[in-house]
């Protein structure tokens, strides 16, 4: 069994957290009592029992990694937080779900000490863990000796139900991820009623199928589910599902048992009968007797010996030090490739300079590791001189994650909030829609995640409409703290590394081509400003063209169309919104001065957005409706993205911004 306590304490204890729990909700009006007053038991069990952690150094590295991805149940974490003396005071609990406050409807990584990882979206926590698990056995693999740690993961009937986790359990037993341990409150409720809706499967079975270690409890007995955390830490070679079979809003005498408990406070009446039932005093409320706070805050000291030991023997690894402190190597940059200079006539798709800086990276840089969800000849994402991460090679750096995207984005951000490692995946930008939620999680998290996505537009060709993005530029270009880079040629690709690489609290997303694209830029960091004067006339320019990605060229090709008719124009190359819109005002008029309104954006995609940079009078040309199937260069003529349509446009535009200002 895991360290005792006494009986009377532990259910004290699981009480207590049951009564903070539904005071929580009920001072807030809102919220979920069920789940932590269902689960309470397992929570504490693990808190007490097993989990290895020490609240006055949260980000402790051996430490058990624990994440709630029933992040609804989120009263259950902050009680066990609070309770074991982690920078969380019964005040920011009386706050539950207020302004400003420790203490948000779904825990939040960064905002609350102890929270692992943003959960909430159901399934996002068990593939986070599925990420963290990796970290762990890679750690263990190349400082043994150093890290002696486990993931653990509590999940719910809604998270069984949704695809991501079906994905990540799958990965998780190839790879067999023996340090990763799953708890499954099984209270077989959801929002709508009954699990037995819509939910029938024998979730047991499914695990054993995809290689891991079953057992099943009752999780409302403290032993029951001790005994079962034992077993799962003997099995080093499957991960391990617990089955906890528990009853919602236990206590609650009208509502224990049913859906009503699940996002709903129980009501001033309803509570005071449950704390009756569990011999909890009426007052005062967010009561918690000074024995349970004792005896909870000496298990919060139990690993403080052994943090400070792991710790001190830390310091004989100083690279795996910068690498836990985020600092990226020194001269990381000093090998990259050289690609040449404009008009030298080189001609190589984004996506192929990537792979190439990609692989001069991973030699500076031994935290870097990912792969693609099946992809990585066409994604370029491989790191050439490196094995793949397999059960039976943990040194490996190749991630492969199966044609899994959703799963992949969980296993990224996992990877990244863990520490010691840099995560990326790669895949076609048009299944950059099965990531949407880890994409926004990643950024809400303020997580440096990498995502490489190829295939970038109609000039993927003869795929056709499903598989041409049309809309996914402007999707995430709408995600705040995102950072969207689309370079323009190979010299652009290596600043989108560097902004990338030097992103540590915002995802980045290189957008990169299939198709071959001309070196037009300069070997310069000028792109990491997200915009830049790329071409200048002789004389004053009369218009701009705006370009991104493949379609910068195009632009080129407009520009010089028009010089010779004798029309000034300048060409500016904006790889990047985010950034661009982050530079000082004086920067961003110098690029786009305001006199000159004359403006035409080129980009073959959605045309939403664009008006913020075209204004008023300018024209975007893009794409507002699904591609075809043919050689990219019929579709780009089809579709009216060649120099010559261009340049009509712009002096068009001449036309009706002259005629609008007299």
């Amino acid at each position: 069994m895991g360290t005792s306590s006494s009986p009377d304490i532990a259910q004290l204890t699981i009480n207590t957290i049951r009564g903070l729990s539904m005071d929580a909700v009920e001072a807030a009006k809102c919220g979920h009592p069920g789940m932590p007053m269902g689960a309470a038991a397992i929570g504490y069990v693990l808190f007490a029992r097993h989990l290895r952690y020490d609240p006055e150094a949260p980000h402790w590295f051996d430490r058990d990694r624990f994440i709630l991805s029933a992040g609804h149940g989120s009263m259950l974490l902050y009680s066990l937080l609070y309770l074991t003396g982690y920078d969380l005071s019964l005040e920011d609990i009386k706050n539950f779900r207020q302004w400003g406050s420790k203490t948000p409807g779904h825990p939040e990584h960064g905002l609350t000490p102890g929270v692992e990882a943003t959960t909430g979206p159901l399934g996002q926590g068990f593939g986070m863990a599925v990420g963290m698990a990796i970290a762990e056995e890679k750690l263990r693999n190349e400082f043994p000796g150093t890290v002696n740690h486990r993931t653990y993961v509590l999940c719910s009937d809604g998270d069984m139900m949704e695809g991501v986790s079906h994905e990540a359990a799958s990965i998780a037993g190839h790879l067999a991820l023996g340090h990763l341990i799953a708890l499954y409150d099984s209270n077989r409720v959801s929002i709508d009623g009954s699990t037995d809706l819509a939910f029938t499967e024998n979730v047991a079975a499914r695990f054993q199928a995809y290689g891991w270690h079953v057992q099943t409890c009752n999780g409302m007995d403290v032993n029951e589910v001790d005994a079962c955390l034992v077993k799962a830490k003997e099995e080093r070679k499957k991960p391990s599902l617990i089955i906890c079979h528990t009853t919602i809003g236990f206590g609650s005498p009208s509502f224990a048992g049913t859906a009503r408990t699940h996002g709903a406070a129980l009501g001033a009446e309803e509570v005071k009968k449950a704390k009756e039932i569990l011999g909890i005093p009426q007052e005062p409320p967010f009561y918690v007797p000074e024995e349970v706070l004792a005896h909870m805050r000496e298990i919060g000291k139990k690993h403080r010996k052994e943090r400070i030991e792991s710790e001190n023997k830390l310091q004989k690894y100083p690279d795996l030090i910068r690498r836990l402190e985020c600092r990226l190597p020194e001269c990381w940059e000093k090998d990259l490739p050289i690609f040449g200079e404009p008009n030298s006539g080189i001609a190589l798709a984004t996506r192929a300079a990537s792979g190439k800086i990609l692989n001069s990276i991973c030699t500076k840089m031994p935290e870097l590791l990912g792969g693609s969800a099946d992809l990585s000849e066409s994604t370029q994402t491989i790191l050439q001189e490196y094995p793949d991460f397999q059960v039976d090679k943990r040194e490996g750096r190749n991630i492969h994650y199966g044609v899994r995207e959703h799963a992949m984005g969980c296993i990224i951000n996992g990877i990244n909030l863990h520490g010691a490692y840099r995560a990326f995946g790669g895949t076609f930008l048009i299944f950059s829609d099965y990531m949407r939620p880890t994409i926004r999680l990643a950024a809400l998290m303020k997580l440096g995640s990498i995502f490489v996505f190829t295939h970038d537009s109609i000039g993927l060709g003869e795929d056709g409409p499903t598989h041409q993005p049309i809309e996914h530029l402007a999707s995430l270009r709408a995600i705040p703290n995102m950072r969207v880079f689309r370079p323009a040629d190979a010299n652009e690709t290596k600043c989108a590394w560097k902004v990338a690489l030097n992103s540590l609290d915002a995802p980045t997303a290189i957008i990169l081509t299939r198709q071959k694209v001309s070196l037009c830029t300069p070997d310069t960091d000028d792109a990491m400003r997200g915009a830049y004067i790329l071409k200048e006339p002789e004389s004053p320019p009369e218009a701009i063209l705006i370009g991104t990605g493949s379609e910068v060229e195009i632009c080129l090709k407009a520009e010089a169309l028009l010089r010779e008719q004798g029309f000034p124009v300048r060409v500016v190359s904006m790889p990047s919104w985010d950034l661009f819109a982050k530079q000082e005002k004086e920067y961003r008029d110098t690029v786009l001065p305001p006199h000159i309104k004359n403006r035409v954006s080129v980009e073959a995609g959605a045309t939403l957005g664009w008006e913020r940079w075209v204004g008023d009078k300018g024209v975007v040309v893009g794409l507002d409706r699904f591609g075809a199937s043919a050689p990219y260069e019929r579709l780009y003529k089809e579709f009216g993205l060649t120099p010559e349509r261009i340049a009509e446009i712009v002096k068009d535009n001449a036309k009706r911004v002259e005629s609008s200002l007299d």
